[in-house]
């Protein structure tokens, strides 16, 4: 049985963080890695943004050479933790022993809601190798979903002179994060673009036919049935967090693991972090989850650090991003449609500037539209208490330098 001062399960970016966190403080400690990926740690951003991209980001440049810090298992799947005897049991009953563990578990993919044989449900590397091959072989394609990943993928095979059909129930393309008028332009820009955009429908079956696929498609108020011949399915339907070891071992478990300040568990000597973890954040006032490379990176290094004895609060208010075609913007804290929302544009709308998400007079979110070097701003403005009107709240960040 391979025993290891720390035992890290997960593979993604939070587990490399934690190595590096680990070994900032531990120099000798055994770690110890177990994955269920073939692949050592790789950046996951990429797969849906920069690798599609005609000048982005290499394949082999993507990869954390976690390996030189840590011993990694992968392609093991821990089914079972046995906290009184610090063990994890895999499913080919291997043992790994322990005296501090993290739990970087992550998330699944979301599943369509009937069987659907060949979806691309894209969070992998293997999934980005299977979607790659089969833009070599086919050029029509269905993206199901409308957030954070369908509109990236969508954009990235739209990019690849694909023939992209994007469907979704909602009204526009990120109807749930962005207020109306701002959906409505990303819609009207992915249309531009030669996206096909299905609003307000609901995907009914999915079917393999001949050497491609036929989407059944509904409309969500009923009628206006169609099927739609494609060459490849990709659905990003948000993720479910993977609580299902810390359930097994009776950790408190709350959309997610729940975690206090220095991201340990409701036991001693187990962390969690990344996607999978419901930590409180003193900025919001509240315990969130949050599932974005930011918070991945910044949050794994916490937690080896203090698994090394750091004993420090997490407190950082992460953040995230994205690219759509050339629309981009990177945003801090709560995008939520449903809170009050505040836009600031500079010159003229939906060229550059601020959309302020609030609640109760306090800011909650700050989404910073083509705008640069304005996080720590809009993080000290979540941070404070406000009250803040919407006549406050125009033009208080300092004047964008990008």
């Amino acid at each position: 049985m391979p025993d290891h001062t720390y035992l890290i399960i997960g593979g993604g970016m939070t587990a490399d963080a934690a190595v590096g966190g680990i070994r900032e403080l531990d120099l000798e400690g055994s770690i110890g890695l177990v994955t269920e990926e073939p692949d050592e740690p790789y950046r996951r951003p990429p797969l849906s943004k920069g690798l599609w991209r005609p000048k982005g980001m290499k394949l082999e440049n993507i990869g954390y050479n976690t390996a030189e810090k840590a011993i990694l298992h992968t392609g093991t799947i821990i089914t079972s933790l046995d906290l009184d005897n610090k063990r994890a049991v895999a499913a080919d009953g291997a043992e790994f022993g322990f005296q501090k563990l993290l739990l970087a578990t992550g998330g699944r993919p979301r599943q369509i809601p009937f069987e659907a044989e060949g979806v691309n449900y894209f969070r992998t590397l293997a999934d980005y190798h299977a979607l790659r091959q089969q833009t070599e072989r086919g050029s029509r394609f269905c993206v199901i979903g409308g957030g954070f990943i369908g509109s990236e993928i969508a954009a990235a095979l739209a990019m690849n002179e694909k023939q992209v059909t994007m469907v979704f129930p909602e009204s526009a393309i990120g109807a749930l994060v962005y207020p109306p008028d701002l959906s409505e332009h990303i819609t009207a820009y992915f249309r531009e673009q030669g996206v096909e955009v299905l609003a307000e429908t609901l995907v009914t079956g999915v079917e393999r036919r001949d050497d491609g696929y036929v989407v059944a498609l509904r409309g969500e108020r009923g009628g206006d049935e169609r099927e739609l011949a494609v060459d490849g399915v990709v659905a990003g339907l948000g993720l479910v967090p993977n609580t299902e070891l810390a359930e097994g071992v009776g950790l408190d478990v709350d959309n997610g693991v729940v975690v206090d300040e220095q991201l340990r568990t409701s036991h001693p000597d187990v962390y969690a972090a990344g996607d999978v973890a419901a930590f409180p954040s003193p900025a919001l006032g509240k315990r969130v989850r949050v599932e974005h490379e930011d918070n991945a990176r910044m949050q794994g290094q916490a937690a080896g650090r203090n698994m090394a004895g750091a004993g420090e609060p997490y407190d950082h208010l992460p953040y995230f991003y994205t690219d759509l075609f050339d629309l981009g913007y990177q945003a801090v804290g709560e995008l939520d449609a449903r809170y009050e929302t505040v836009s600031d544009w500079i010159e003229e709308p939906y060229k550059r500037g601020c959309v302020y998400y609030v609640e109760d007079g306090r800011v909650r979110g700050v989404l910073l539209w083509r705008l640069l070097r304005q996080l720590d701003p809009a993080r000290r403005l979540i941070a404070g208490s406000g009250p803040f009107s919407p006549e406050d709240l125009r033009g208080c960040l300092p004047e964008p330098r990008g």
